[in-house]
């Protein structure tokens, strides 16, 4: 299995590959701990497709809207509601693995590694996300994951459809996507260590940096649509 392949799986499918993990990106989560359609889809696949492995659910929330707050007053993060979700599917607790820092595609791609897949020796991951969020996650997956120190990652990676979605906000999404991919190439490319890496995220990017600029001009709907 080569390293960054990518394989589009019909839900009938199996994989002739053991996976150490399946690496689930957060895809938004609203008041109530209600969970969008299209990250039921991912979570839905990686339930389907459990067999024993860890589930890594991914993300604490996005830049671009206000998170949503339990009963209790505290801040539902996505990733553990992913967690209840699939709990709800019967996986086991004990194989779920939650990451509540990140909140954007490489933040997502880095506590993986660092808090979860480096110290657990996870080599073998299956990453599941959208097609609309597919070609972002696996560049930044596959940078990410190859940068030195190398523990010969192994990822494949699951598309699920972007089928009922609404074609207007998925068009915008798809537009926000592919400036976002650029930006990232252009970026990444001066980047080859983790520690480089955890050295620009923390003093350059403006989710994690300790000086984070305000948004003063609000998203539109339909580009939020999909957060």
């Amino acid at each position: 299995m080569g390293f960054g392949r990518q394989r589009r799986v019909d839900p009938a499918d199996t994989f002739e590959v053991v996976f150490d993990a399946i690496v689930v990106p957060g895809g938004g989560v609203r008041p109530g701990w209600e969970i969008p359609e299209w990250s039921k889809r991912r979570l839905d696949r990686a339930a389907e497709l459990y067999q024993g492995e860890y589930v890594i659910l991914l993300s604490a929330g996005t830049t671009h809207r206000s998170p949503p707050v339990d009963e209790r007053g505290f801040t539902i993060c996505e990733s553990v509601a992913g967690a209840k979700y699939l709990i709800s599917k019967g996986i086991p607790a004990d194989r779920i693995l939650t990451e509540t820092h990140s909140y954007d595609t490489i933040g997502n791609a880095f506590f993986a590694r660092v808090i979860h897949t480096d110290p657990r020796r996870l080599r073998r991951l299956l990453v599941v996300t959208s097609e609309f969020h597919m070609p972002r996650t696996r560049a930044i997956f596959d940078w990410l994951f190859a940068l030195t120190p190398s523990f010969g990652y192994e990822l494949v990676y699951d598309a699920v459809s972007d089928a009922g979605i609404d074609t207007t906000a998925a068009s915008v999404r798809q537009a926000k996507e592919a400036r976002s991919l650029e930006g990232f190439r252009r970026t990444s490319s001066a980047i080859s260590t983790l520690a480089d890496a955890h050295r620009w995220l923390f003093t350059s990017h403006n989710a994690y940096s300790a000086v984070r600029p305000a948004f003063d001009e609000p998203w539109p709907e339909d580009l939020l649509a999909l957060y």
